[in-house]
């Protein structure tokens, strides 16, 4: 069982009251039974029967032993199934930790133990990745996964589960961080933050109209930001598989979709489709952008060619604060990241951890009621990542470094833990240098991220030889990336006589990151 690490109290709104977002979906399902509120391809889910299948799930993990708090984890591609297993296992007050299909099998092994999952539920593209000792049983979402077959495991139509009390800080989810050491991060969201999440959309349009296009995966939180607010509001969400830029805007065409999450990578790509003003986007209502840096000229572009308001979110899963920039209304600050939400509290301190005066630059760390409640299991990470301000208030380190203007609106400067975000994912490169360091050859290793028009940023590694060694650096460069998911890949590694170090010691990767001109002829 999760037991979950209470922060300081959750701000619930008072109006509207807390309510579960299982118990949203039942509300919807009562008044408008026939709405769709799941559509992949031809296969579409009404809340009517999306309520109905949340009842036989949540059954299915009572009847085997399942009690709140206790957890499953969900591997797998997009679909309607596997939201419903979401949805289901909140219902019955059990915790889901949805988990990449990208990961390793010794990083997804990692996972579960962390989670001590009861169930797995998977489907066909995760088999490979799946870790040959695990402990738990499987559920088959597809004919091609192991384990018992969905249909089969499921109880009876019409099954009921027992009522459960969800409270505000009760665990909702664990969202695991990126790794490949084998030691990632579970982060603990509760109930109350992601209420607060849907109570935020009323600021948007969200509502009964709404028609969410997902082009990204169902176990990241930049989905599950807008994910949870539509369903919460009885909107419609269109997931789709593996994305592209062409199959996204015709899928927006045909759906009158109205609102959007997508990475910067995925917005880059759309508007440089030559097609994209033949698409109809009048629909849209709201897009969002989160997770990776989002140039200000990507923004201008979007806010003049597609209809609707362009919000970028500033944050980190482990929450704390969010900042706001909602960039159709602020053409000239295109290249910050917002102003504070409403009710969250961001802050900036030097490295000694006291807060920076008005105009100088810090570390930003922010206090809200989206705060993680730490991660699981690691308390000594979870006291690494807070910082408490002279009044005993509790705020999340973001490791970025910011400086805000005299409007308030923030401007990133650096990313203090060098974290790479690639494709809308973070890497880690301390998890890669310590993989590169485990070969015979190698005596040094520096991982620092590069621009790509692909991706935003790759991952390229500098190393230094041991005495004697021999190895090609393509041949080190393959060992590495056979031993971790896909979005951890390096795209180059060179060697290096040394690395470049400040006077303590610290390597200087922004010189590796200015020297860098690109792979070897």
């Amino acid at each position: 069982m999760i037991t979950p690490i209470v922060p300081a109290a959750i701000a619930v709104p008072v109006d509207p009251p807390y309510r579960t977002i299982a118990d949203q979906v039942r509300e919807h399902a009562r008044v408008r039974p026939d709405q769709p509120a799941l559509v992949q391809g031809d296969e579409v889910i009404t809340y009517g029967e999306l309520d109905a299948l949340m009842d036989r799930i949540a059954s299915g993990l009572q009847r085997d032993g399942l009690q709140p708090g206790d957890c499953i984890a969900l591997c797998g591609a997009n679909s309607p199934l596997q939201a419903a297993m979401f949805l289901g296992a909140l219902r019955a007050g059990v915790v889901v930790a949805p988990v990449a299909v990208s990961s390793t099998a010794a990083s997804l092994a990692s996972m579960l133990r962390d989670a001590q999952a009861r169930w797995l539920v998977v489907d066909g593209t995760a088999t490979d990745v799946l870790p040959a000792d695990r402990m738990e049983p499987c559920i088959a979402l597809t004919p091609d996964a192991p384990g018992v077959p969905l249909r089969d495991w499921l109880p009876a139509p019409g099954s009921k589960p027992a009522p459960v009390d969800v409270p505000p800080e009760a665990p909702f989810n664990i969202i695991y961080s990126s790794g490949t050491t084998g030691t990632p991060k579970g982060i603990v969201q509760s109930h109350g933050m992601r209420f607060l999440h849907v109570v935020r959309g009323a600021r948007y349009g969200y509502g009964p109209g709404t028609v969410t296009l997902l082009a990204t995966p169902l176990y990241s939180n930049t989905t599950l930001v807008v994910f949870f607010p539509t369903l919460g509001w009885g909107g419609t969400v269109v997931l789709m598989g593996k994305f592209d830029a062409a199959q996204y805007l015709a899928l927006a065409q045909a759906h009158r979709a109205t609102h959007t999450m997508l990475v910067p990578v995925q917005y880059q790509r759309i508007m440089a489709l030559p097609s994209f003003g033949a698409f109809d986007l009048s629909a849209y209502k709201a897009k969002f952008c989160t997770s990776a840096p989002f140039s200000g000229a990507l923004k201008a572009d979007v806010v003049a060619r597609w209809p609707g308001q362009l919000i970028e979110f500033y944050g980190m899963t482990e929450g704390g604060g969010t900042c706001i920039l909602e960039a159709h209304a602020f053409p000239d600050k295109l290249h910050t990241v917002g102003r504070p939400a409403d009710g969250h509290d961001i802050r900036l301190i030097d490295d000694a951890g006291v807060e920076v005066p008005a105009g100088h630059t810090g570390e930003v760390v922010g206090h809200s009621g989206s705060m993680m409640t730490g991660y699981h299991g690691q308390p000594d990470k979870t006291r690494e990542a807070e910082w408490y301000a002279p009044d005993g208030k509790r705020f999340i380190r973001t490791g970025d470094v910011g400086r805000f203007d005299a409007d308030g609106f923030l401007t990133l400067m650096d990313r203090k833990k060098d974290l790479v975000i690639s494709g809308g994912f973070n890497i880690y490169p301390s998890d890669l240098e310590a993989l590169l360091r485990q070969h015979p050859a190698v005596a040094e290793a520096a991982v620092v991220g590069v621009p790509s028009a692909q991706w935003g940023e790759t991952p390229v590694a500098f190393v230094v030889a041991r005495s004697g060694a021999s190895v090609l650096a393509r041949d080190l460069m393959a060992w590495h990336n056979a031993q971790v998911g896909k979005t951890q890949r390096l795209a180059d590694l060179q060697w290096a006589d040394e690395l470049p170090r400040s006077a303590i010691g610290k390597v200087l990767k922004r010189q590796l990151r200015d020297s860098y001109t690109g792979p070897a002829a």
